[in-house]
């Protein structure tokens, strides 16, 4: 099992401490302060020192701790910033050309009333696995004299692996169930300069297992499904219900040749090992490579914390 963390290249992120259940980011200029369960141990600097670097504090409201409600709250801000700012991811230069990558990001944040600001940064070393074997099929299918590969991207949130798909050449359908972040995930597509994406506002499970049914297949797609959740039309999501069903129906309309499949998870309890077996059963077995770990950041001070685990697949 690896754990893979974002390039320390990447200057518009940063961990800076974390501890005592709280994690002390930065995004572009704006530093902010959230509750982080799985920071376990003490900060390493002073409480003096964060609020010294804060602009905003987010304080978990009534629902805090309740299945589907556990990231609500309110932000205090301690410092003057704007409601709304972006930020740029741009992707890791060639390794032995050392060429810049095309994978160029321009996300739009803002403070939202369930703790997330519009990205999970820790997602970077998906992006960049995202636009590699994106790329790497693009090329494939011009060899061939194919159309550009086809790339699903369920509960897709604000679309930052969508964009990396797309940077890469893809044919992308970008779909979540909630039609304001399908509207904040275009305003990223335009920021980054790109066009071209379907959006569809569903719910995955349904979509998937409607897909299948056609006939219809993807040579990417890509899943990171929350632990609870509810679809357009009221329907509920439980991941340890239904995530088997789930990949079962992506197992399906994955092209059987030259593909991949991206899983993350953030519901704590999971483990790779567990992600790698669920994603093995419902696949039957029918990939050529699989490989798996967590992604984590360090803080400045050394500290590792771990936030998701990924199943990446291959056929």
């Amino acid at each position: 099992m690896a754990v893979e963390f974002p390039a320390p290249y990447w200057k518009d992120y940063e961990l800076i401490d974390s501890g005592n259940g709280e994690k002390l980011e930065r995004f572009g200029k704006y530093v902010l302060r959230r509750p982080e369960p799985k920071a376990l141990w003490a900060p390493s600097m002073s409480e003096a020192d964060w609020k010294r670097l804060l602009h905003v504090t987010f304080r978990p409201g009534a629902g805090f701790g309740k299945a589907g409600k556990e990231d609500s709250g309110t932000w205090e801000r301690s410092k003057k910033m704007e409601d709304q700012w972006g930020i740029v991811y741009n992707g890791e230069p060639g390794a032995e050309t050392h060429a810049a990558s095309d994978l160029h990001l321009s996300l739009r944040l803002g403070l939202t009333s369930f703790k997330h600001v519009g990205v999970f940064p820790e997602q970077a070393p998906n992006w960049e696995f995202i636009y590699k074997e994106t790329a790497r099929l693009s090329r494939i299918h011009k060899a061939n004299g194919l159309p550009a590969p086809k790339v699903l991207n369920l509960f897709a949130y604000t679309g930052a692996a969508s964009l990396a798909a797309k940077c890469a050449g893809a044919d992308v359908t970008h779909l979540d169930s909630v039609r304001q972040v399908v509207t904040w995930a275009r305003e990223n597509m335009e920021r980054s300069g790109l066009d071209g994406i379907r959006w569809v506002v569903e719910d995955a499970l349904k979509f998937a297992k409607r897909e299948a049914k056609r006939g219809n297949k993807y040579d990417g797609i890509i899943l990171d499904p929350p632990a609870y959740g509810h679809g357009p039309d009221g329907e509920k999501w439980k991941l340890d219900e239904l995530l088997f069903g789930l990949l079962q129906n992506v197992s399906a309309i994955l092209s059987e040749r030259d593909a991949f499949m991206v899983l993350n998870l953030y519901s704590n309890g999971y483990s790779a090992a567990l992600g790698e077996t669920v994603v093995r059963e419902a696949f039957h077995g029918a990939y050529r490579e699989m490989t798996s770990g967590e992604l984590a950041f360090n803080d400045s001070f050394g500290k590792i914390l771990p936030l998701s685990i990924y199943v990446r697949l291959k056929r």
